[in-house]
C-alpha cells in the first residue's frame, strides 16, 4: 500500500504544479494542459479505489491511519477537480465575453425604421420652422406695405412725398 500511496501523493503534487502552468498557458496550449490534468485526476481516482481496498486489508492497528491518509488524498484530488472546473468555467466566461465584445465592435450601427422616422420628423420640423420664419417675415413686410398703402390712399398728398 505504501508505494502506491507515495506514487499517488507525488502525482497530486504534480497536478498542483500543472495547475500553476494552467494559469500562465496561452490559448492554444491551455486545452492540452487541461486534458493532461483531467487524465491525471482520473488516474488518481482509480488509484484511490485501489488504495481504499488495500487500506481495508491493513492490520487493525494501522487501518484507521491508512483510511485517514486515503481520505485526505481523496479530499485533495476532489479539491483539484473543483479547481480545474472553476478554471474552465472562468475561461469559458472570458472567451464568451471576448466574442461578445468582438461582435459589438464589428457591428455596424445603422438607423433602423424608428430612428429614420425620428430623423425625418426632425428634418420636417426644421423645414417647418424655416417656413414659419419666412411667413412671419413676409407678414411683417406686408404689414408695412399695407400701412403705406393706407396712408397713400387716405392722404393723396403723401404720394408725392413718398416718391
Amino acid at each position: 500500500m505504501d508505494p502506491l500511496f507515495q506514487q499517488t501523493h507525488k502525482q497530486v503534487h504534480e497536478i498542483q504544479s500543472c495547475m500553476g502552468r494552467l494559469e500562465t498557458a496561452d490559448k492554444q496550449s491551455v486545452h492540452i494542459v487541461e486534458n493532461e490534468i483531467q487524465a491525471s485526476i482520473d488516474q488518481i481516482f482509480s488509484r484511490l479505489e485501489r488504495l481504499e481496498i488495500l487500506s481495508s486489508k491493513e492490520p487493525p492497528n494501522k487501518r484507521q491511519n491508512a483510511r485517514l491518509r486515503v481520505d485526505q488524498l481523496k479530499y485533495d484530488v476532489q479539491h483539484l477537480q473543483t479547481a480545474l472546473r472553476n478554471f474552465q468555467h472562468r475561461r469559458h466566461a472570458r472567451e464568451q465575453q471576448e466574442r461578445q465584445r468582438e461582435e459589438l465592435l464589428s457591428r455596424t450601427f445603422t438607423t433602423n425604421g424608428t430612428q429614420k422616422k425620428i430623423l425625418d420628423i426632425a428634418n420636417m420640423l426644421g423645414l417647418s420652422n424655416t417656413v414659419m420664419r419666412l411667413i412671419e417675415k413676409r407678414a411683417f413686410q406686408d404689414k408695412y406695405f399695407m400701412i403705406e398703402n393706407s396712408i397713400l390712399l387716405c392722404c393723396p398728398g403723401w404720394s408725392a412725398i413718398a416718391q
